[in-house]
């Protein structure tokens, strides 16, 4: 995840942080010291069913702005033998929930608060079982009200843009937006960084829309109704946060990295595009590889420009996501050097090894997914532009760091914190990407990688 673009007015901020620091920090510790959610320790969530495998078959409502789903959830007990499951499922409407028995749909006994479904299995489970769980549901995220935060905007998981065509030159697409834990919003899981499951999604969408979800796209069936169903396939585990769909009229301009599928999706306006926006990709691919020395994990890469993203860009396993900020035309593009865009697509990109690949067991251990990579940023930078670039862009992230003095208050990995949305600042990002900059150089290059 990349944060939404902000400009600094260093002069102006720095003015009025000395008019207000006399009255600010002493009203921010006060304030800090009463709240009581900072007393509860953010560890990482009890485990005890596993996630491992997600089938979802959905349909979408574009009038009502709602997802009918049918899912098929594989769980095993994590260590003890268990009779119960919890599942996170947020303002939903839950039809049927059943255990999956010979090819039969037994119904289970089940209450359901509005957040959660607690589910009374058929029998005590042991850790060597497998158990399959088939529920009919009903999504429906305009009308979650759920906290979010400045990082992310919204937190309802599932986004319908335009779907009723009234916006003029704006296109209708939907999308979703998983972190921090809203991929419950659209389907019911274990809703946690330290769950790990493969998954297969077969969307049913109007047949003029391109689809893209999370691994590779099995198949693709018409309908006698205009449809199409297509069904996609991600056969390595990964977090729930990190599913995608995105459905709209997208062109697809196709490139390759080694024998691997990498694929740009565009609204048809910056189709023409494509190439110099993201054509520098599979070069940092390999760039990545080789320092890492571990190849790109997963069987392609993708990346789609959405309308009105709630946040700056998302790193959805083989399928990042971006807000429209980092399209441009070629003369657009040929003054920007390495701009914000630019340095998006690389964050995303190492967010595929650090957060995807590796995934921090909580959101008190951010910095495992986002101080890698914000360092990434700077390593490009020196790679593809030269040292004084990426001297340049680290010492700008270290003076974003500087500029919020309330950022030297607080720890790298904070196990005491508001809400989780909070852990996605300067300190996670930037302090953690100039820590990682401080012991490459510190080690030397060699020793640090």
């Amino acid at each position: 995840m990349i944060i939404k673009p902000r400009i600094y007015k260093r002069a102006v901020l720095q003015t009025m942080f000395f008019i207000a620091t006399a009255v600010a920090l002493p009203a921010f510790a006060q304030q800090k010291s009463e709240d009581p959610l900072l007393k509860i320790y953010r560890g990482s969530a009890e485990k005890i069913n596993d996630l491992i495998h997600t089938k979802l078959d959905v349909k979408f409502d574009y009038k009502k702005r709602y997802l009918y789903g049918k899912e098929w959830v594989t769980i095993k007990p994590h260590i003890y033998a268990t009779d119960s499951l919890r599942l996170d499922a947020k303002g939903m409407d839950i039809k049927t929930v059943a255990v999956v028995r010979n090819g039969r749909n037994i119904p289970l006994k089940y209450t359901y608060d509005n957040l959660s479904l607690a589910i009374k299995l058929d029998k005590v489970y042991q850790s060597t079982e497998n158990y399959t769980i088939y529920i009919d549901y009903t999504a429906k995220p305009d009308e979650l009200k759920l906290e979010a935060g400045a990082a992310i905007t919204d937190a309802k998981g599932l986004y319908f843009i335009n779907p009723d065509s009234t916006e003029k030159g704006k296109p209708v697409q939907i999308w979703t937006q998983g972190e921090l834990e809203s991929s419950s919003a659209w389907f019911p899981t274990i809703d946690r960084t330290n769950q790990k499951t493969t998954d297969e999604i077969s969307m049913t969408v109007p047949a003029k829309y391109v689809t893209l979800s999370n691994g590779r796209l099995a198949s693709q069936k018409k309908n006698a109704d205009g449809t199409r169903t297509d069904t996609w396939k991600m056969e390595l585990p990964h977090s729930p946060y990190l599913f995608m769909m995105a459905v709209g009229d997208f062109k697809i301009y196709r490139d390759k990295w080694r024998d691997k599928e990498v694929s740009y999706y565009l609204e048809p306006a910056y189709a023409p595009y494509a190439k110099e926006i993201f054509s520098f990709t599979p070069e940092v691919m390999e760039f990545y590889s080789k320092i890492l020395g571990v190849d790109y994990p997963w069987n392609k890469y993708a990346q789609i420009v959405v309308r009105d993203y709630v946040s700056g860009a998302m790193e959805n396993t083989t399928a990042t996501l971006h807000g429209a900020y980092v399209q441009g035309t070629a003369r657009e593009l040929a003054d920007r050097y390495y701009d914000k865009g630019r340095s998006t697509i690389v964050h995303e990109l190492f967010h595929q090894w650090f957060g995807d690949y590796v995934t921090a067991e909580s959101w008190s251990n951010l910095t495992v997914n986002e101080s890698f990579a914000d360092f990434s940023e700077t390593l490009w930078a020196e790679h593809k532009y030269g040292q004084d670039t990426g001297d340049e862009h680290n010492n700008e992230a270290l003076e974003t760091y500087l500029e919020d003095p309330a950022n030297a208050t607080k720890d790298l990995v904070r196990f005491h914190y508001h809400a989780a949305q909070d852990m996605f600042d300067d300190v996670s990002y930037k302090k953690g990407g100039r820590i990682l900059n401080m012991l490459r150089n510190y080690l030397t290059p060699t020793v640090f990688f």
